[in-house]
């Protein structure tokens, strides 16, 4: 029988809340076994194995991640659009370094297709459109700046910035004024 309160979204929801302590590469079910002070076989009629919890976190943070940046962007466009998406990212990371990760999981494409994912691709040519580029182009900027804000990210919370000025901020605001500019001037191919 399975212990009472548990269910698969408060395994998923204390898996996310663990890599955010520890890290997403070190949750397993066993850890979270350990967690909650069960063995690890009574999670199996929750969970199917560690894979699954892992994409049951990804997914979480892809959700948690779509809403924060619907939130943020709505109403907004242009560079102002573009900067709220951007904040979103940056500060979800910082908050949630373990779901942030997570949210960078391969899924498998049936997954994915039904992941919040689709969202930020949406909002994300949605704010494209303000700077009226047409495909393929279109395809290039979501990479480009899918590309720029978690490089970006990645490289600040491993402490890679931090070791030189200027401010962080002052290079993210930088950045984002950059890719504002290119994106209103995207060159032609």
């Amino acid at each position: 029988m399975a212990r009472a309160g548990l269910t698969a979204e408060r395994l998923t929801r204390a898996g996310a809340d663990l890599a955010d302590e520890v890290g997403f590469d070190q949750v397993t079910v066993s850890a979270l076994a350990r967690q909650f002070d069960v063995k690890v076989a009574s999670l199996y009629s929750h969970l199917k194995n560690s894979q699954d919890l892992r994409t049951r976190i990804a997914l979480l943070a892809l959700e948690e991640l779509a809403d924060r940046a619907a939130d943020a962007v709505a109403g907004r466009a242009g560079k102002d659009a573009l900067t709220a998406l951007a904040n979103v990212y940056r500060d979800y990371a910082h908050e949630h370094p373990g779901r942030y990760a997570a949210a960078q999981l391969r899924l498998d494409p049936e997954t994915a297709a039904a992941s919040a994912g689709v969202r930020h691709a949406q909002m994300t040519r949605a704010i494209l459109r303000g700077y009226d580029l047409a495909e393929p182009d279109q395809t290039h900027a979501v990479r480009l700046l899918g590309s720029v804000f978690h490089g970006y990210v990645t490289l600040e919370l491993g402490g890679g910035f931090s070791h030189s000025a200027p401010d962080t901020q002052q290079t993210w605001s930088r950045t984002l004024d950059a890719l504002d500019a290119l994106l209103h001037n995207w060159p032609a191919p």
